[in-house]
């Protein structure tokens, strides 16, 4: 049964390996949902976040096979109760429906969102939370002809009080210092 995955991969930051990385779903005819890179909290390591639609046993052979590609260093999926995660959504709405009424305001404050720039022409409103909470502003607030909409991309971080990466480079390490 498919349900929906988080990998995480860990590499150092080599020109090339997101290519590399995205053909690994491309030869497997799997789609990519989200996509985010950025710095780790280990100095040189940066960590993409990709979300998937997928069976556990997909999940498992994309990994595999992630891990496999040079500049990897390492390779997890888990499910969304296993992870902390939200995204990012900034919407551009036409100001004159603010001036209309206190509608917009409404929806905003409900929605927890923020304003983050009004102009003479429109107004910048910001929401973080689930894809379902930004698209649900969306919907509200398209009522008034939104004019502009953008969601990033996950960013999640482990239930898991112990990060598994710092783990696996300890063990790794080990094991090599046990060879000299």
């Amino acid at each position: 049964m498919k349900e929906e995955y988080i990998l995480t991969v860990y590499s150092e930051n080599h020109i090339g390996l997101l290519t590399r990385i995205t053909n690994v779903f491309t030869r497997r005819k799997t789609n990519i949902d989200s996509l985010t890179v950025s710095e780790s909290a280990l100095q040189g390591v940066f960590k993409f976040t990709i979300v998937v639609h997928c069976t556990d046993a997909m999940a498992k052979k994309l990994v595999s096979q992630i891990e496999k590609q040079i500049d990897v260093l390492k390779a997890f999926y888990h499910t969304n109760d296993e992870m902390i995660f939200q995204e990012i959504a900034l919407y551009k709405v036409p100001i004159e429906p603010i001036y209309e009424s206190d509608k917009i305001e409404q929806i905003v404050r409900r929605a927890g969102a923020r304003i983050l720039e009004i102009t003479k022409d429109y107004v910048v409103i910001e929401k973080t939370g689930h894809k379902e909470d930004t698209q649900a502003l969306f919907e509200e607030l398209n009522e008034f002809k939104v004019m502009q909409f953008i969601r990033s991309g996950r960013v999640a971080l482990m239930r898991d009080p112990i990060e598994r990466l710092s783990e696996f480079l300890k063990e790794r390490d080990a094991f090599l210092t046990s060879l000299d």
